[in-house]
């Protein structure tokens, strides 16, 4: 290897910007990890190119790491993965610095739980337009040069993906923070006092929830549940009380209140180790919307943020 390749203020441009990559990685592709991979990858690339003969630094990490992650979701183990019913999206505790730029709405909502799942309706080209024109904004033009398209093509992929999102999506506008922790907490009095009507009061008449009920990490079916009545009932034996002698060793966990993905969660918490996040999507006052992640591969990076994090005391330490 070349001095060059190894040019400690070649380094440093590259480290300047990298939040800003994964940040897009995570994006286009709903996981930390893979996001962090396609970085490295970046990285190695850069590493590799004649850097003297890049006019624009920023822009040419951009075109290849956008790249990279449409290679990865165009490959066929990332096929499979994402139509075999198993896959959510990674969700990450607020103040990550991959959930990156979170200046307006767009860019807020671009990282939200709700909208990534959505975009697992998109071809490649249509996620990687939508995300550089909605979350980095970016021109036509310029998305034009990162994908090798025409900007028509650009346009016409937006205007699909824009389509697509606005039809399946349940927005009711961003939901104020105090206003969402207490309908999470009238949420948690109804699931643990066994008031089941309650629960469907609070949820939209078309809510729906899914979880992933893996807790062994091993790919399985996704959990899905389209009725309010069919959600509360699930949530209520969740939460039903445990006998003494039939609590897991070490106690149950205790339920926090955070923001995931920007957005209104509980973690379940065992010692310092999230075991499992449920994450809330409001519309209009009421629940429309809750994933569950239990997969311990899903919730390494939040239980990392979460053992460098102040919490606030626990909604709940035993039910």
């Amino acid at each position: 290897m070349d001095s060059a390749a190894t040019d400690p203020f070649d380094i440093s441009r590259f480290q300047a910007g990298r939040d800003r990559l994964a940040s897009l990685a995570y994006r286009l592709l709903g996981s930390a990890t893979d996001a962090e991979d396609a970085v490295q990858d970046a990285f190695l690339h850069w590493q590799a190119a004649d850097r003297q003969h890049i006019k624009v630094p920023e822009a040419w990490l951009t075109k290849v790491t956008t790249n990279l992650c449409l290679d990865r979701l165009r490959s066929a183990q990332a096929r499979r993965e994402r139509t075999a019913g198993a896959w959510l999206p990674e969700p990450l505790l607020d103040g990550d610095p991959m959930l990156g730029p979170a200046d307006t709405f767009e860019q807020r909502e671009s990282v939200s739980l709700a909208l990534l799942t959505l975009m697992e309706r998109l071809s490649p080209a249509e996620r990687a337009v939508y995300v550089l024109r909605e979350a980095f904004s970016y021109g036509h033009a310029e998305i034009a040069e990162i994908l090798d398209i025409t900007e028509s093509a650009s346009q016409q992929h937006l205007h699909r993906a824009r389509r697509r999102v606005t039809a399946a999506r349940r927005s009711g506008g961003e939901v104020d923070p105090a206003s969402a922790r207490g309908i999470i907490e009238e949420f948690l009095a109804a699931a643990t006092s066994g008031r089941t009507e309650r629960l469907v009061a609070l949820l939209t008449d078309n809510a729906t929830a899914v979880s992933d009920s893996n807790a062994a990490g091993v790919a399985t079916r996704l959990l899905r549940y389209d009725t309010p009545q069919r959600i509360a009932a699930v949530v209520r034996a969740g939460f039903k009380p445990t006998d003494t002698k039939r609590r897991p060793a070490g106690g149950m966990p205790a339920i926090h209140y955070a923001l995931v993905n920007g957005g209104p969660a509980i973690l379940f918490v065992h010692g310092d180790q999230v075991i499992g996040s449920t994450m809330f999507d409001i519309v209009n006052g009421k629940i429309a919307t809750l994933h569950g992640i239990a997969a311990p591969n899903r919730l390494a990076r939040l239980t990392e943020a979460w053992r460098q994090h102040e919490p606030d005391a626990p909604l709940i330490t035993q039910w």
